[in-house]
């Protein structure tokens, strides 16, 4: 197959978080085809081995996007759909570069499409015990020249209130208002954390995501999606106790906890990888990204050299513009193919 027409046709799959299904089927059988060994395991993983050496390697994409199709189309060298950039260009570096160096005597390679990273981790969470890998790459946009070290943490924030309906002129907030004092409660304490700190990777970032109203006519009710990014130093567990404290009388909710992370880089695996940038004209660098990915959900387990690469901008990340250059395309498979044989 030719290796273009891969991503392509994984892009023409839609899979959004909770409907991969289609998408691993369809990289079971092109990993079969490719000389794998491979099979869904019992979450809807898509999994693909080759070699039975000692020392394994897990390469970790994940195979879900968020929502949105984009029409797939090549156009001056980019080649445009939801996914291009995160993460299936990842994903089929990881395939394609595997494929290419082919079984090796000495390591096991574990390519992994994971499921529902975009949403709690659930195709992660489900390997955690599976594999015991000596290296670990996860696949996330870094440009083909750049290698991620670490992500910040994530806390997922719903807050719900419902109070008596009132009249406008009544004394009192109402519960609309009450919502926003509870917003501005939460910024006022990120503009605290935050004070003085200029580097963003060490800042409390807060969004929110969603706000909806409802009057039912004896009774309104405000509902607020909120997602926080985690950075090290906070002291979550206060930080939620501070957050029930100001509910005042709504009910707070939390999901979605991930932890810092940020990985060493002195060992092999960031070594080979500084080697195959290099030796493609590349100057290689690191980044430390304001998100999350699965590398803060198998990093702390795991415990090995760990890195997050692939090719495209992560500004396009979940944007209707999404799209990777296909020449970086290329660059991130060769630099992945020298960093399988040399790490």
């Amino acid at each position: 197959m030719d290796e273009l027409a891969l991503l392509r046709e994984m892009l023409e799959i839609y899979s959004p978080s909770g409907q991969e299904g289609e998408m691993a089927a369809y990289l079971v059988t092109q990993m079969r085809a490719l000389g794998f060994r491979a099979y869904q395991d019992a979450v809807g993983n898509a999994i693909g081995v080759l070699g039975e050496g000692e020392r394994e390697i897990v390469l970790l994409g994940h195979i879900d996007t968020v929502e949105g199709f984009i029409p797939i189309h090549l156009q001056d060298g980019r080649l445009y759909g939801r996914g291009a950039v995160d993460a299936k260009g990842a994903l089929a570096t990881f395939i394609l570069a595997a494929a290419r160096v082919g079984p090796l005597p000495d390591k096991r390679i574990v390519v992994v499409g994971a499921v529902e990273e975009e949403a709690h981790s659930k195709g992660a969470r489900y390997l955690l015990d599976s594999f015991s890998p000596q290296m670990v790459i996860i696949g996330e946009p870094s440009g083909w020249q750049h290698v991620t070290l670490g992500y910040k943490g994530r806390l997922l924030v719903t807050y719900r209130l419902a109070a008596p309906t009132r009249h406008s002129t009544a004394q009192g907030p109402s519960a609309s208002e009450r919502a926003i004092g509870f917003w501005n409660r939460l910024t006022e304490y990120a503009r605290e954390f935050n004070r003085g700190e200029r580097f963003r990777f060490h800042t409390l970032d807060h969004s929110l995501h969603r706000i909806t109203t409802h009057n039912g006519g004896f009774e309104e009710e405000v509902t607020m999606d909120m997602t926080l990014r985690i950075p090290f130093g906070l002291d979550v567990p206060s930080l939620k106790k501070h957050m029930r404290g100001w509910a005042n009388g709504a009910a707070v909710g939390f999901s979605g906890e991930d932890v810092p992370y940020k990985a060493d880089k002195n060992n092999p695996l960031v070594r080979a990888f500084l080697r195959a940038i290099r030796a493609r004209g590349g100057r290689p660098a690191f980044k430390l990204k304001l998100g999350t990915s699965d590398l803060n959900t198998v990093g702390p387990v795991w415990n090995c050299p760990i890195v997050a690469y692939g090719p495209g901008d992560s500004s396009l990340d979940h944007t209707p513009q999404e799209h990777v250059q296909v020449e970086e395309f290329y660059r991130a498979i060769e630099v992945m193919e020298e960093v399988i044989r040399d790490a």
